[in-house]
C-alpha cells in the first residue's frame, strides 16, 4: 500500500472512531454526565476557593488601599495567624475534633456490640431487636436533641427546667445545685457526643452486621478447638476480618459528626460551645462569606485526610478471604448465664433511645408551660389551638397554621421530586459505574459523585446559595437564572448532595445486572434505550424503589444541608422546627417534629411491608 493510501486509510479508521463514540448512547450519556458533575461538583468548589482570595466591599476598612474584588490573603491571614484566629478557628476546631473522636469512639464501640449480638450469638428476640436497631436513626439528631433539653435542661440555662429537673426542684433542690449537678450534661461536649452517638451507631451495625454475615463460623470453630477462649477467638479471629468494615464506619461517622450543625445549635449554642460548622453558619448569616467559604475547605481537607488514611490502614492490612466455593454456615455463639441480663440491658437501652424521646416530645407538645407538669398544665393548644394573644403570640397551634401547612406541603414536595429525579441520576450513575468499572471514564464518575459527600452539610447549602444567587451566564448567555428563593434551588442543592448515596445504591443495584443479557439483546439488532428500557430498568426496579424511599427519608428529616437558603416561603418541617425552638417556643417545636418522624416512620414501615429485605437497611444507612 502506497504512503499517501496508507494515510488515508489511517485517517478513515480514526474518524469512525469518532463517529462511533460520537453516536454510540452510552457515551454520550457519560460525557454529559462527566460535564453536569463537573458544572454543579467541581466549579462551585472552584468558585469557593476563589471566593476566599478576593476582597469583599465590607472589608475595605480593614485592609488599607484595597480595592473590591482585588486578590488578597487577607481572610486567610484573619483565620489562621490574627488575634482572632483562637476563637474563629483553633477553639472551634479542637471542639470539632473531640466531638468526632468522641463519637466515632462510642458509636463504633456500641454499633459493633450490637452487630455482634445480632449475628453472632443466640439472642432471643431477634427479630425485634433487629428492627429496634435501625430505629433511632430514623429520629433525626436534632429531634433527639430536642428530647434532651426537655428531660435535662436547667432553669437558668434553659429558661425552664425539664423533667429532671423540676422532680430535683420538687425535692427542695436549690437552682445552684440543679445547675452544677446537670449543667454538664444538659449542654455542651458530653450532650453532643451522647446525642449523636445514639444517632450515628447504626453506621457500623450495619456495616459490621453485613461483614460478619459473611464469615464463615467454622473459622471461629477452628479457633476454639485449638483451645482459644471466646475473648481470644473475638481479638485474633473475628475483629480482623471485620476491622474495614469498622475503618469504613469511622470515615461515615467522624465525617458526619465534624460537620454536624443542628445537634451542635440545640445543645451548644446556650453555654457557647462553637464548632467549624456553627462558626461556619454564623458567619455565612453574617455575610462573611469568604471567612465561612475558607472554614468549609478546612472541614472538607480534615475530611479528606481521614479518608486518606482509612485507605492506607484498609490498603496496608493483610486480606482474608471469608467467603469460599464450600459454602458457609453460622452457628449461633451461646451467651450462657449472660442471656437473660444482656437481653433486659437491650431492652432497657432501646426503651431509652426510641421511646423516650418520642414520649418526652408528645408530653411536652401538650404542656401549656414548660417544667409545670401537673394535669392542669396539659392542653392540646400547640396542636390545634384557634389563636390565643396569650400564648405564642396569637400564632394557632400547627393544625390551624398556615405556616405548618405551607412547609408540610413543601417537604412532600421536595421529598418527592428530590426522591424521583434523585433516583433516576442515581440509577444512571451507577449504570455508568457499573458497566465502566476499571475503565478512566467509571472511575472519574465514581470520584466526582463522591466529592459531595466530603463538603459540610452547611456549607454545601452555603456554596449553592452564593453561586446561584445570580444568573449563571456564558458568553453573555444566561444559562441558569438567579434562583435564590426558589423551590429549584431547594431541588438541585439536595439531588446534588445526595447523589453519592443515590448512586452507591444504583451502582450496587446495576452490579447485580449481568451484562450478558444486554448482549445478547445487542446480537439480535436491539439498540441501547431499547436494551434500558425494555432489560436494565424492569430488572432494576427494586432498586429504583429502594433509592427512592432512601432519599424521601433523608430529606424529609434534612436541616443543616437547606438551612442557609430558606425563604419564608420555601419552608420545610424540619427549618420550621428549628424556628419555634429558637423563638423558645420548644412545645411547637415539638409537635412539628412528632408530625415529621410520624412520616418519615410510616414511610419506613411500608419499605418493610412491600420492600425486599435489603430495603429498610439501605434507607437506614
Amino acid at each position: 500500500m502506497r504512503p499517501n493510501e496508507q494515510s488515508y486509510s489511517k485517517s478513515r479508521r480514526l474518524k469512525n472512531q469518532i463517529r462511533e463514540v460520537v453516536t454510540n448512547p452510552y457515551n454520550v450519556i457519560v460525557l454529559i454526565a462527566i460535564v453536569l458533575l463537573t458544572y454543579l461538583i467541581v466549579f462551585p468548589l472552584v468558585d469557593m476557593l476563589s471566593t476566599t482570595f478576593h476582597l469583599a466591599q465590607r472589608d475595605l476598612r480593614s485592609v488599607p488601599g484595597g480595592v473590591a474584588g482585588e486578590f488578597t490573603f487577607y481572610y486567610w491571614q484573619r483565620l489562621l495567624a490574627s488575634d482572632l484566629t483562637m476563637k474563629l478557628l483553633v477553639q472551634p476546631l479542637l471542639n470539632s475534633l473531640v466531638i468526632g473522636a468522641g463519637v466515632s469512639i462510642c458509636a463504633i464501640a456500641l454499633g459493633s456490640v450490637l452487630a455482634w449480638l445480632m449475628v453472632r450469638s443466640d439472642l432471643p428476640f431477634k427479630p425485634f431487636f433487629s428492627l429496634a436497631v435501625i430505629i433511632p436513626y430514623m429520629i433525626p439528631s436534632w429531634v433527639k436533641s430536642q428530647a434532651w433539653l426537655s428531660m435535662f435542661k436547667t432553669p437558668r440555662v434553659g429558661g425552664a427546667p425539664g423533667f429532671v429537673a423540676s422532680i430535683m426542684l420538687d425535692l427542695g433542690m436549690s437552682t445552684d445545685a440543679i445547675e452544677a449537678a446537670l449543667g454538664p450534661i444538659a449542654y455542651g461536649q458530653i450532650a453532643v457526643i451522647i446525642v449523636l452517638s445514639l444517632h450515628y451507631y447504626a453506621y457500623t451495625y450495619l456495616l459490621v452486621s453485613a461483614a460478619l454475615n459473611s464469615i464463615n463460623s467454622e473459622l471461629e470453630e477452628m479457633g476454639e478447638i485449638q483451645g482459644a477462649s471466646k475473648s481470644l477467638i473475638l481479638r485474633r479471629i473475628t475483629l480482623p476480618l471485620v476491622l474495614p468494615a469498622m475503618l469504613s464506619a469511622v470515615i461515615l461517622t467522624f465525617s458526619k459528626a465534624i460537620g454536624t450543625f443542628g445537634t451542635i445549635n440545640y445543645l451548644g449554642s446556650p453555654v457557647n460551645f462553637r464548632t467549624l460548622s456553627s462558626e461556619l453558619y454564623s458567619n455565612n448569616r453574617s455575610q462573611n462569606t469568604q471567612t465561612a467559604f475558607a472554614m468549609a475547605i478546612l472541614m472538607i481537607c480534615i475530611a479528606s485526610l481521614s479518608v486518606f488514611i482509612n485507605q492506607k490502614l484498609i490498603g496496608s492490612r493483610k486480606s482474608y478471604a471469608t467467603i469460599g466455593g464450600k459454602g458457609g454456615r453460622s452457628t449461633p455463639i451461646g451467651l450462657g448465664g449472660w442471656k437473660p441480663l444482656i437481653t433486659l440491658i437491650l431492652i432497657v437501652f432501646f426503651i431509652v433511645g426510641i421511646i423516650m424521646p418520642v414520649i418526652i416530645l408528645i408530653v411536652e407538645s401538650c404542656m401549656l408551660t414548660e417544667g409545670t407538669y401537673s394535669l392542669e398544665n396539659f392542653t392540646l393548644y400547640y396542636w390545634i389551638g384557634e389563636g390565643n394573644p396569650n400564648i405564642m403570640e396569637g400564632v394557632p397551634g400547627i393544625f390551624k397554621n398556615s405556616n405548618f401547612k405551607l412547609s408540610l406541603w413543601n417537604s412532600l414536595k421536595l421529598t418527592f421530586v428530590n426522591g424521583v429525579f434523585g433516583t433516576i441520576f442515581g440509577q444512571m450513575l451507577g449504570y455508568i459505574c457499573a458497566k465502566g468499572r476499571g475503565t478512566l471514564h467509571g472511575r472519574l464518575v465514581e470520584q466526582l459523585v463522591f466529592i459531595p459527600y466530603l463538603i459540610p452539610s452547611v456549607a454545601f447549602g452555603g456554596i449553592y446559595l452564593s453561586m446561584f444567587a445570580k444568573d449563571q451566564t456564558l458568553f453573555g448567555v444566561t444559562l441558569v437564572p438567579a434562583l435564590y428563593g426558589t423551590f429549584a434551588l431547594l431541588t438541585l442543592t439536595s439531588v446534588v448532595k445526595h447523589l453519592p448515596f443515590a448512586s452507591r445504591a444504583g451502582t450496587s443495584n446495576m452490579m447485580q445486572i449481568s451484562g450478558e443479557l444486554e448482549e445478547a439483546a445487542a446480537i439480535e439488532g436491539a439498540g441501547f434505550f431499547q436494551r434500558f428500557v425494555k432489560i436494565v430498568f424492569p430488572l432494576s426496579k427494586g432498586g429504583f424503589i429502594s433509592g427512592f424511599m432512601l432519599i424521601f427519608v433523608s430529606i424529609m428529616k434534612e436541616l443543616d444541608l437547606i438551612i442557609l437558603i430558606m425563604t419564608p416561603t420555601t419552608s420545610t418541617l424540619p427549618y420550621l422546627a428549628f424556628q419555634y425552638q429558637n423563638q423558645n417556643c420548644p412545645q411547637a417545636s415539638d409537635c412539628v417534629a412528632i408530625v415529621m418522624f410520624s412520616i418519615v416512620f410510616l414511610v419506613y414501615a411500608l419499605a418493610n411491608i412491600f420492600g425486599d429485605a435489603d430495603l429498610a437497611k439501605s434507607m437506614a444507612g
